[in-house]
């Protein structure tokens, strides 16, 4: 059989191993890493034990691990031996402190929403409001550390993860009222601080939030059960989130989400999500943009990917990504996309300078989709996004039931320079879809295994 789609394109801009411009983006991410340092763990020692934690999965351990903090001098590691560990209420953290979760040791969060009162400064889907606080929860914060082999347990699949259901009354979700509320407030710069949510909107918290943090190690652990996105870096600088294990099948439980965020890497993962595995946001429509504050110098390397998607740009990224790296990943078990951009005309911003290098999939819906109408938002934002220098080197894919390549951007702003080296899709339903684009260089891409003649990418 022929190949479905293969073409090359012999030119100087092509990318190889050894030229020019690869040197020079390999010095780019090297130059990143060597600014993403980790927090030193704090050589002071203390157990969670000695301050009255009992883990027996039933006793209330929050001021245990409070008191622990208190011992914090220039810096506190806190150990926390084997055991179930109750926490009726959420874990505040503080600078200079390291959790070190120790193998068989559980961090186990109540089930009760009313717990995460009162509201605390947050974000929920881009937007800047009081909600629930975030089960663990850190604000301007440095040096901050959670390492070790045990598990943080959100306990959230039979309350929170249940606000996505259908109110019988208004026939939407229960978080709808709250969610568009959120939405029409960032359109109106509403202050932030008549931004209220809380009981009554159905606005489930993030399991993990460190916001404007710097130095940052996240280490091991093993996430699950989180009610909503489970590791979220908001505004933070400096973060490495290392061999961490997810095991978070719930509703929206995105792996990481790196927002408005720069100088941050992702490696040694393995992803079991409900929802994306690694999504790099900027902040939501006027709000972000107004921002202005990119996410930018990340690096996601060495991961498996099983979930919703692999690897996400979006969609709220109003205030710009910039400079990602994606190398050397493979996949643990089934994706519905593997890299995915996404945005719509609320959004504007910008996505530029994605490098992705040696990556691989097994069966996935779509293999590599940029969208600039995701949702079907946005008809008359006038605000599209610029998506452009994307480099796709080494990626390959088993099978994708639907669509192998597949970009999508406006009229108005076509997505442009997007360069596509050595991609092979074994076994494909549709090979490609490109509408509105410009300068689509491919070389060395095989799609399927029947003779295809692309249509024109201007």
């Amino acid at each position: 059989m022929k190949p479905l789609f293969t073409f090359f394109i012999a030119s100087a801009i092509l990318l190889t191993a050894c030229t020019a411009e690869e040197l020079t983006r390999e010095q780019q991410r090297d130059a990143i890493l060597a600014q993403i340092k980790v927090p030193a763990i704090p050589e002071h020692m203390v157990s969670v034990l000695d301050f009255g934690a009992v883990p027996d999965s039933t006793t209330d351990c929050i001021a245990a691990f409070e008191r622990a903090m208190a011992e914090n001098r220039q810096g506190v590691r806190i150990i926390v031996p084997e055991g179930v560990y109750f926490l009726d209420g959420p874990l505040h953290l503080q600078s200079n402190v390291c959790i070190d979760l120790q193998k068989g040791a559980v961090l186990k969060f109540a089930a009760d929403p009313d717990k995460y009162l009162p509201v605390v400064l947050t974000s929920w889907e881009g937007t800047m409001l009081y909600n629930y606080s975030p089960l663990i929860y850190g604000y301007q914060l440095e040096n901050v550390s959670i390492i070790g082999e045990g598990v943080i347990n959100g306990n959230a699949a039979a309350t929170f993860s249940t606000w996505r259901s259908i109110d019988p009354v208004t026939g939407k979700e229960l978080q709808y009222a709250g969610q568009q509320r959120s939405r029409e407030m960032n359109h109106n710069n509403t202050p932030i601080e008549e931004r209220r949510f809380g009981n009554g909107y159905y606005l489930r918290p993030h399991l993990l939030q460190l916001f404007e943090c710097k130095n940052i190690l996240i280490q091991g652990v093993t996430i699950t059960n989180s009610p909503f996105w489970c590791v979220h870096l908001l505004r933070c600088e400096n973060a490495t989130v290392r061999a961490v294990n997810f095991i978070a099948r719930n509703i929206n439980n995105d792996g990481v989400d790196p927002e408005s965020s720069r100088n941050v890497l992702i490696e040694d993962m393995n992803f079991d999500n409900g929802d994306d595995n690694v999504a790099i946001k900027a902040g939501r429509d006027h709000e972000g943009r107004a921002a202005a504050r990119p996410s930018e110098n990340i690096i996601i390397r060495n991961c498996k990917f099983k979930g919703l998607h692999g690897v996400v740009i979006g969609s709220e990224m109003s205030g710009g990504v910039r400079n990602v790296f994606i190398e050397d990943c493979s996949f643990g078990g089934y994706c519905k996309r593997g890299i995915f951009l996404k945005s719509n005309p609320d959004r504007g911003g910008y996505m530029k300078n994605i490098y992705i290098r040696n990556v691989a999939f097994g069966e996935v819906e779509d293999c590599f989709y940029i969208t600039s109408f995701y949702h079907g938002e946005g008809k008359d934002g006038g605000h599209c996004t610029d998506i452009s220098n994307i480099y796709v080197d080494r990626l390959t894919c088993r099978k994708a039931n639907a669509g192998g390549i597949v970009i999508q951007g406006f009229a108005e702003l076509p997505v442009h320079d997007i360069y596509l080296s050595d991609v092979r899709i074994d076994t494909i339903t549709n090979a490609l879809s490109i509408t509105h684009a410009k300068n689509i260089v491919m070389s060395n891409v095989v799609l399927g295994e029947e003779a295809y003649v692309p249509t024109s990418a201007q």
